[in-house]
């Protein structure tokens, strides 16, 4: 049974975490004290529990909490060895924990623990961080609260900061909680609820007195030119911008993108204090740690051409990674980790919207969600006062803070297919349907697209969230929803990496019963759709300069021929010779072409289903239930091939060991003498 001194943090965080105003995505902490039994001596222990290193409050569970013991958190003042040595206190902390496993203590455990109240939250609202990073901000906390919330002016995470507040708590028994310069809020109180309620009364009586007191105008005056564009245009420049920022955004290392055109961020685009703002860079640790110390801002009207943005971006990034080489350099010391990457993580791009980089879909977005709660810090700092963060340097100092540097040493290895981007066409059944989720299980985002777009909608349900997998509709044949679906790809993604050439029809018919509607239909989604795909996809390829891959499924039907198939054959035979040309015209690009040539894919197949496999029993003489058995008995290896043995080609194909292949067809069914290539 859980600990009810558990249960009520767990309930308080998660209420606290859940709400984008209280705190962002894994920011804070909260913690409670209380006593256990202690399993080894039988006697009551004082405990506190907090959150781990790493954890989001909104999801939290108990396993997501460190455990210590407090007797030996607070021995810890006796040997800390001052601010010059603050880091060894992290590793100090793991000789306090009580019992096995648990979660990472975090750099703010020091703060929960010195501090004499049983219940404690350190939060990042974006109004208190408003107010923290306010010029005026320790005389307006003054103003809205007297003495009930005492200000303290920056200092890094740590021991430290841990000791100065639980000072502040002994001196100011009638507070209820701090402001922390440039970094955020923290509240204390005798029970769970009275430490919710005081975080609350904090964090609503900044936003109030924002609303109430401060300027209408905040981000300054209309900026001609820079309003936001309509919702269809901002989209279509934002698709036509998203493969070269992408190239651009992966320059040291390979990056997955998010775009979002929220009002909020087109509002801060189209005032004329917006490029002064971006400048001055993010505050909260938090925020910059995601978001690098300040985007990239591109300084163009909403109107300009494609042509001119992309000319000036790439000028644009050229100056952000030189300057982001000075920062560092201006700070690095002997020991600082090396420079982790130049390249900018956040873009804005006036009028249309932002777009935000990391090294998977889940960091970009939650990038992109930090700077909006920034540009939200930014608003309500500028209404009440004057934006002022926390210096250049004491940025840097966290940026390339040796334990933010351990933490990222203990992150596991990337998967494979990590920062890949995958569209699969024909992906709601069979064959696509287990290529998308192989693709998915190593790493890769995924667009599940298909003809029936509820199907791709729930099968991109079933690989995981949207930050793995979206699903949209798309008939292959029409050109217009083709590049719909490449747009989609790359705002929903960033960009695109692999294209599989799925989808697919067949008829059984002789060459007497094909009709020209037959041959005109298996050629439109094959032959036409295939071609129309590739097309589409490869400009976004080749203009991301990050190579690719283009995979075809096409047949063993391609190179063996067979009764009462003349049209899906020749169909396939088309997509075989695509492969060829592709490889041949796209090399130069870094983009590989190959194709798989599946046979006898009977079982979860959609072309079977739909009476292809009755046909196809019919010619051959046998039931329709034995057909994938027939399939297998006529090859070499005797054994059914099963859709997840093509999606195991794919991945193959798509690794780096196989870097060094192009205009190749695998076959994969299990063996079919006449289908062998010459």
């Amino acid at each position: 049974m859980i600990h009810p001194t558990i249960a009520q943090l767990i309930g308080r965080s998660n209420r606290l975490g859940s709400n984008p105003k209280y705190t962002n995505y894994a920011g804070g902490n909260t913690s409670a004290k209380g006593t256990d039994t202690d399993p080894v001596t039988g006697e009551p222990v004082e405990l506190m529990w907090v959150k781990g290193s790493g954890g989001d409050l909104g999801t939290l569970t108990a396993q997501g909490l460190a455990v210590l013991r407090l007797d030996r958190l607070h021995a810890l003042t006796t040997v800390y060895p001052g601010p010059e040595r603050e880091d060894e206190m992290v590793a100090a902390l793991e000789y306090t924990l009580h019992g096995r496993g648990g979660a990472t203590p975090s750099i703010d455990t020091a703060m929960h623990g010195l501090i004499e109240a049983a219940h404690v939250d350190h939060l990042h609202p974006d109004s208190g961080i408003a107010l923290a990073t306010a010029a005026e901000g320790a005389e307006l906390t003054t103003t809205m609260f007297g003495d009930r919330v005492i200000w303290i002016p920056w200092r890094r995470p740590g021991f430290q900061l841990g000791l100065d507040i639980a000072e502040i708590r002994t001196q100011n028994p009638q507070a209820i909680g701090t402001i922390l310069g440039g970094h955020g809020i923290t509240a204390w109180g005798a029970t769970s609820e009275e430490a919710e309620a005081n975080s609350l009364t904090i964090i609503e009586t900044v936003q109030r007195f924002i609303e109430s007191h401060g300027r209408p105008a905040p981000f300054g005056n209309p900026l001609p030119g820079y309003a936001s564009l309509p919702r269809c245009e901002r989209h279509d420049k934002a698709a036509a911008l998203a493969p070269l920022l992408r190239r651009l955004a992966s320059t040291d290392r390979a990056q997955v993108g998010h775009f979002t055109d929220d009002p909020a961020v087109l509002e801060f685009l189209a005032h004329d204090q917006h490029p002064r703002l971006a400048e001055l860079g993010t505050s909260c640790p938090d925020h910059f740690l995601r978001t690098k110390i300040k985007p990239l801002v591109l300084d163009l009207p909403a109107n300009s051409t494609i042509e001119e943005c992309r000319a000036r971006l790439a000028e644009l990034h050229a100056a952000y990674r030189a300057e982001y080489r000075a920062y560092y350099q201006r700070h690095a010391t002997e020991d600082s980790p090396a420079m982790r990457g130049a390249d900018p993580a956040i873009v804005l791009i006036p009028g249309v919207g932002m777009f935000s980089y990391g090294k998977d879909k889940q960091t970009a977005r939650v990038a992109g969600e930090f700077y909006l709660n920034a540009i939200n810090v930014m608003r309500g700092a500028e209404a009440i006062s004057r934006y002022q963060p926390i210096d250049e340097a004491e940025k840097f100092r966290i940026e390339y803070w040796a334990l933010e540097e351990a933490k990222l040493a203990r992150m596991p290895e990337p998967e494979p297919l990590a920062t890949r981007i995958a569209l699969v066409t024909g992906a709601a059944s069979g064959i696509g349907k287990a290529i998308a989720r192989r693709l998915a299980t190593e790493g890769a985002c995924v667009v599940v697209a298909d003809l029936d777009g509820a199907k791709a909608r729930a099968v991109a349900a079933e690989i995981g969230s949207a930050d793995v997998a979206i699903g949209i509709s798309i008939d292959v044949t029409d050109e217009k929803q083709v590049q719909a679906a490449v747009d989609s790809c790359v705002l929903a993604f960033g960009g695109i990496d692999i294209v599989v050439n799925n989808a697919g029809l067949s008829l059984s018919k002789s060459l007497c019963d094909t009709t020209v509607e037959d041959w005109d239909l298996q050629h439109d989604v094959m032959a036409r759709g295939s071609f129309l795909v590739s097309k589409a996809a490869a400009k976004a390829l080749i203009d991301q300069r990050l190579g690719g891959d283009i995979i075809y499924i096409a047949s063993k039907n391609s190179v063996a021929a067979g009764p009462d198939n003349i049209a899906y054959a020749a169909a396939k035979a088309d997509q075989a010779h695509q492969v060829r040309l592709l490889a041949a015209e796209l090399g130069e690009h870094g983009i590989k072409v190959n194709g798989i040539n599946p046979d006898g894919v009977v079982r979860g197949s959609g072309i079977f289903a739909s009476g292809w496999g009755a046909q196809r029993a019919a010619v051959y003489g046998v039931e329709e239930s034995e057909l994938g058995t027939f399939y297998a008995q006529r090859t070499l290896l005797k054994r059914e091939v099963l859709p997840e043995h093509i999606a195991n080609a794919v991945f193959a194909l798509c690794t780096t060991d196989f870097s060094r292949t192009t205009g190749l067809h695998v076959p994969v069914d299990a063996g079919v003498v006449a289908a062998f290539l010459r």
